[in-house]
């Protein structure tokens, strides 16, 4: 028995049977829905058992517009959820460890705590390096000194060599002031100056602008105002000279004076 078309329903025969879609249709009745083109087997597209060609239908989900009102209720949500969990965290604060989400706040107190935990470091770490003494109140320059002091004793024990402990110092020859007579009276003569100087007259003329005491026995002590002379640089830091005042002579750091 033939089947009736699913489209005119009338009979459909062998020779003009399409079986498709679950269903029995003339060829010129297998068309579009939409368009009413004539399709075949290669072709159509089904869609709710109906046959189609491009105008295919597409499933479309559901979507929520952004009105003003759900955007109000989205970031309602947000605060609430905000609130929620601040109040959690003030709850179960102190009763032992738990995972934390990391919001910004969370972050910043987490960045200020790291910034303070390297800070405290770094003062320890310069309290350790000065050692237990402290010498916070030695000055700069006199730890400069005694660094070269240490390192100018190693090198004279790798490469011992003499460094003479005083030096000559002569008085220069001038000649005395003749005093001068007013109707038997005798001007008393000017105080004579003495000057000294290196021999070979290569010394310098320095002012201290700092007090040293010597950590050495071939150094010589001063204070801030004394006049060095007969100055002989030895290296950098260091430089051999006679103290005026004392007329001590030995070595002296060179940071501690200054060039007259």
């Amino acid at each position: 028995m033939n089947p009736n078309c699913a489209r005119c329903g009338k009979i459909v025969y062998p020779t003009e049977k399409v079986n498709c879609l679950d269903k029995f249709w003339h060829k010129a009745c297998f068309h579009c829905e939409t368009c009413k083109m004539t399709l075949n087997m290669k072709n159509y597209k089904g869609y709710e058992k109906k046959p189609y060609c491009k105008h295919y239908p597409k499933q479309s989900f559901t979507m929520v517009a952004d009105t003003p009102e759900n955007l109000r209720l989205k970031q309602q949500s947000e605060l609430q959820s905000q609130v929620r969990y601040k109040e959690e965290f003030e709850k179960n604060k102190g009763k032992g460890f738990s995972v934390v989400a990391d919001t910004p706040e969370l972050q910043r107190i987490k960045k200020t705590q790291d910034q303070i935990s390297n800070i405290k470091y770094h003062e320890e770490f310069e309290k350790s390096r000065m050692g237990p003494s402290g010498g916070e109140g030695m000055e700069p320059e006199r730890r400069d000194s005694q660094d070269s002091s240490s390192y100018r004793r190693s090198l004279e024990q790798q490469q011992p060599h003499h460094v003479p402990t005083s030096a000559p110092v002569y008085q220069q020859p001038q000649q005395q002031p003749m005093a001068q007579s007013y109707g038997g009276y005798k001007e008393p003569a000017a105080p004579v100056s003495v000057q000294r100087s290196a021999p070979g007259g290569g010394g310098k003329r320095y002012r201290a602008v700092y007090d040293y005491s010597a950590a050495d026995e071939d150094e010589v002590s001063f204070q801030d105002g004394d006049t060095i002379v007969n100055v002989q640089q030895i290296d950098d830091g260091w430089m051999y000279g006679t103290v005026e005042r004392t007329g001590d002579t030995g070595m002296l750091p060179a940071n501690y004076v200054e060039a007259i």
